[in-house]
C-alpha cells in the first residue's frame, strides 16, 4: 500500500459509516416531532380513534402485570383493590387494559383513548410557560384528575340523606341496593357516550356492585364528583339547596355521538 493511502481510505470509510448512519436514522420518527404532533392538541383529539393513538402507544395494550412481586408476593395468591368487587373477574391486569378490553369494561363501558386523554403541553407540562399554551389544559397533568374521580371519587350519602357511614354497612338499610330509591329517582343516568346505559341498569339489577364499583367502591379519591342534575320524569324542576348551580347537561364532548342532541352548554339549573 502506498505511503498516505491509508489514512485516505479510513476517511472514506469512516464517511461510509456516517451517510449510512444518517440514512437509517431518517427512518427512525423524531419524538420530538410525535410529540409536538397535531392529533395531541385540539381540535384533532377530538376526533382521534383509538387505532391512531395504538399506532404509536400500542405498547399499553401489551404490558402484563408482575406474576411476582419484588417481595415475592405471587400476582395469583393476591387480591388487587380492584379485586375486591363482584363485577371484577379474573386474574389482575393492567390499568389500561382493565378499562379498555376486560370483560367488564366491553359489557359496561365504551371508553376511548380520547375520553381521558385530551392533550397536554410539551412543554414543562404547563400551558402558562408559552403564550400560545391552552388554559383548558391540567397543570402538569396529562389527565384531568376529575375524570377519574368520575367513576373514581367518594360516595355522597350525605347530600342523598342515607346514614352517614361505609355504604357496606349502611347499605343494608337499603337490601343492599341502589335501586331501592333509584327506580324513582335520578332515573335520566349514564347517558354519555363512554357508558353502555341499558347495559349498566341492566346489570345492577342483578349486582349492585355495578352501581357501587363507580360510586365509591374504588374511590380513588376523598373528594366527591359532582354530577350534574339531569332533570328526570316526575322529578320537577326545583333543585335542592346543594345543586343549585350545577349543570343539567353533561359535558358536550361526552354527548357526541348520543340520540340526545348535544347542548352547546350545560346551562345551570335555576334557582327557585
Amino acid at each position: 500500500m502506498r505511503e498516505g493511502t491509508a489514512p485516505f481510505i479510513s476517511f472514506l470509510l469512516l464517511g461510509g459509516c456516517l451517510m449510512a448512519g444518517s440514512a437509517g436514522s431518517a427512518e427512525i420518527p423524531d419524538y420530538d416531532q410525535a410529540r409536538w404532533d397535531p392529533i395531541h392538541f385540539k381540535p384533532a383529539i377530538d376526533t382521534a380513534s383509538d387505532k391512531q393513538c395504538l399506532e404509536c402507544h400500542q405498547e399499553i395494550m401489551e404490558h402484563r402485570v408482575r406474576t411476582q412481586s419484588p417481595a415475592g408476593v405471587k400476582a395469583s395468591e393476591a387480591l388487587a383493590w380492584y379485586q375486591t368487587l363482584d363485577t371484577y373477574q379474573g386474574e389482575q391486569d393492567t390499568f389500561h387494559r382493565r378499562h379498555l378490553v376486560s370483560d367488564y369494561a366491553k359489557h359496561v363501558m365504551d371508553l376511548k383513548c380520547k375520553t381521558c386523554h385530551q392533550g397536554n403541553d410539551p412543554r414543562e407540562e404547563t400551558a402558562a410557560s408559552s403564550a400560545t399554551g391552552s388554559t383548558d389544559l391540567t397543570q402538569r397533568k396529562h389527565v384531568d384528575p376529575m375524570l377519574c374521580a368520575m367513576c373514581h371519587g367518594q360516595h355522597n350519602g350525605t347530600i342523598m340523606g342515607v346514614p352517614p357511614g361505609d355504604w357496606r354497612e349502611t347499605g343494608k338499610l337499603f337490601n343492599n341496593s341502589c335501586l331501592t330509591c333509584h327506580a324513582a329517582i335520578r332515573t335520566n343516568r349514564h347517558q354519555v357516550n363512554y357508558l353502555k346505559a341499558d347495559a349498566i341498569e341492566a346489570a345492577a339489577n342483578e349486582d349492585s356492585d355495578v352501581c357501587f364499583g363507580c360510586h365509591g367502591g374504588r374511590a380513588w379519591y376523598r373528594i366527591t364528583y359532582p354530577y350534574p342534575r339531569h332533570l328526570w320524569p316526575g322529578g320537577g324542576d326545583q333543585a335542592p339547596e346543594w345543586a343549585r348551580g350545577r349543570p343539567s347537561e353533561s359535558d358536550p364532548r361526552f354527548l357526541v355521538g348520543m340520540t340526545k342532541t348535544a347542548k352547546a352548554a350545560a346551562a345551570p339549573i335555576e334557582e327557585k
